[in-house]
């Protein structure tokens, strides 16, 4: 899954090689919500990721700008990870995948509020959280 890996030039084949397993999407779902994350807070997700996998794909991201380290301002021990540009500009699909998910499975009642929101004005969501997401 490194930068330099690539099956083809298929550009879902070449996305989903650096993003396409299921650790990355939460790592970058996780970034989303969140906006900054420190390893410890992966760890806390309720999906249980082992230490090394999210060490992995924490690199994985971060080689391919994904997401970037920040140093963090309470803990030089610590470093906050954020998602770049290029990492925001996955939100369209994290919302599509939602939306997805959302007719298909049962989900968490904060999620299906945040989908109402994005059903109101799906473009109006994704330019004000990409703000934010930026900021």
């Amino acid at each position: 899954m490194s930068k330099a890996k690539k099956r083809s030039d298929c550009p879902v084949s070449c996305s989903l090689d650096i993003w396409g397993d299921k650790w990355s999407l939460l790592i970058i779902r996780d970034l989303m919500f969140a906006k900054e994350c420190t390893y410890g807070d992966f760890l806390k997700s309720a999906e249980g990721i082992a230490t090394n996998i999210l060490a992995a794909r924490l690199l994985v991201l971060e080689e391919n700008k994904i997401i970037e380290k920040l140093a963090h301002p309470d803990s030089k021990a610590k470093v906050l990870y954020k998602l770049t540009r290029k990492g925001i500009d996955l939100l369209p699909v994290m919302i599509e995948i939602n939306l997805w998910a959302e007719k298909y499975f049962s989900i968490p009642e904060d999620r299906k509020a945040l989908l109402k929101e994005v059903k109101k004005d799906k473009a109006g969501f994704i330019k004000a959280t990409t703000k934010e997401l930026e900021s």
